[in-house]
């Protein structure tokens, strides 16, 4: 009698697939449609809000390059004369912004404070007007301190204001 030798041996043919990856019943079909469409749709959303909130992210880039200008001396008051004007143009750019277009002082700070779920300092409105129509000279003589400050308030009014639909 021969002994057998190992390359008599032959591999064997896998197993035929016991689970199918087809849905057994239409209602996980249906199920997986309707996740997909749910998904699309809160995609879809997600895009418009990003487009809708495109002024706000163009402000946001545009203050962080004024507090790089208000650190240079050279730019320091070009740039803390122009945190007025994006504040501004925020405002005017809300659906009811033709309403902040007049104002000014204690009006500005309510236009403002009503439009943030956050809490401003009770003399941002001043600050602005500060900035906007002070002389050179006590526009420059700003601390270091009180316009990080200011900035600050002005980046976290942009980041939350809300907007009427």
């Amino acid at each position: 009698m021969s002994v057998p030798s190992i390359d008599q041996l032959q591999e064997l043919p896998p197993p035929p697939s016991s689970v199918s990856y087809w849905p057994q019943t239409w209602a996980w079909v249906w199920l997986a449609i309707v996740l997909l469409l749910l998904l699309a749709a809160w995609g879809f959303w997600r895009y418009r809000k990003w487009q809708r909130d495109r002024y706000r992210r163009e402000a946001l880039a545009l203050l962080d390059e004024l507090g790089v200008g208000a650190r240079d001396p050279a730019h320091r008051l070009a740039a803390l004369r122009q945190v007025p004007v994006v504040v501004k143009r925020v405002a005017l750019s809300m659906p009811d912004g033709a309403a902040a277009a007049p104002l000014s002082g204690a009006d500005w700070q309510a236009f403002l404070q009503a439009r943030s779920p956050a809490a401003l300092p009770a003399d941002l409105g001043r600050q602005l007007t500060l900035l906007a129509y002070a002389p050179d000279a006590r526009v420059a003589s700003m601390d270091e301190q009180e316009v990080h400050d200011l900035l600050s308030a002005c980046r976290r009014w942009i980041e939350v204001h809300r907007v009427a639909a």
